[in-house]
């Protein structure tokens, strides 16, 4: 699964913590809003690059809270859930500015399906395959390959190395990468990055005499486009 933040926005806690569960196993950095006000203003302070939204929520339902979300000009994709199956409630999620709706119960492996799509689309659309220099990533299959050789990542390391992929070049802070590869209940924040970076190098970059993932030093890090040797 491709590293996005997802927000999600569920009232029934055994539902969001099995959902959250199996996000944060697929390597994404999930945070759980119990009502519609509370997604409002989580979505204002962090960038989510999908929000999936529950409709049946104490406080406003998900329809207003889908329509305050664009009219606030937040346009991170919504992936609307509902118990109901009706074409009349798909319809009045889809004209909040919904971009796609899930009836429960589902399939947790659809529910990820639909969230590649949405996390691809984001605000222009995403290739499928990442490439950066002669590193290769595929966020649906979860492969990565430097060349013709084939890299095992665990889930984080794969979080991480998507991060840095998705803006090559890009000087990204400490904080930035925390935000989009883990998320707000994980707590021993100190050094958690310098140790993935280290643990990703030993990866990406050693077995192929490469020093791609550079250091700025009081900044944070950055992949060089060119994959340098």
């Amino acid at each position: 699964m491709c590293s996005v933040r997802v927000l999600l926005v569920e009232d029934e806690l055994r539902m969001a913590s099995l959902i959250r569960r199996g996000l944060v196993r697929e390597g994404l950095a999930a945070d759980v809003a119990e009502k519609g006000e509370d997604a409002l203003w989580m979505s204002a302070a962090h960038e989510y690059e999908v929000i999936v939204l529950d409709v049946m929520l104490p406080g406003i339902d998900g329809f207003e809270t889908c329509r305050r979300l664009r009219e606030n000009g937040i346009w991170a994709p919504v992936l609307m859930l509902t118990a109901r199956d009706s074409v009349q409630d798909r319809v009045a999620g889809l004209d909040t500015g919904a971009d796609d709706y899930l009836v429960k119960p589902f399939a947790f492996a659809e529910l990820l399906a639909r969230l590649r799509a949405l996390a691809r689309r984001g605000d222009s659309e995403r290739p499928n395959v990442l490439e950066v220099g002669d590193l290769r990533l595929d966020p649906a299959t979860r492969d990565v390959w430097r060349g013709d050789r084939e890299i095992r990542l665990s889930a984080k390391e794969f979080a991480l190395l998507e991060t840095f992929m998705r803006r090559p070049g890009a000087v990204l802070s400490r904080l930035h990468l925390l935000e989009h590869a883990w998320d707000f209940a994980y707590e021993n924040r100190s050094n958690i990055i310098d140790v993935y970076i280290r643990h990703l190098r030993r990866k990406i970059d050693e077995p192929f005499g490469r020093r791609s993932l550079e250091t700025v030093r009081g900044v944070g890090y950055r992949l060089r486009p060119n994959g340098a040797e």
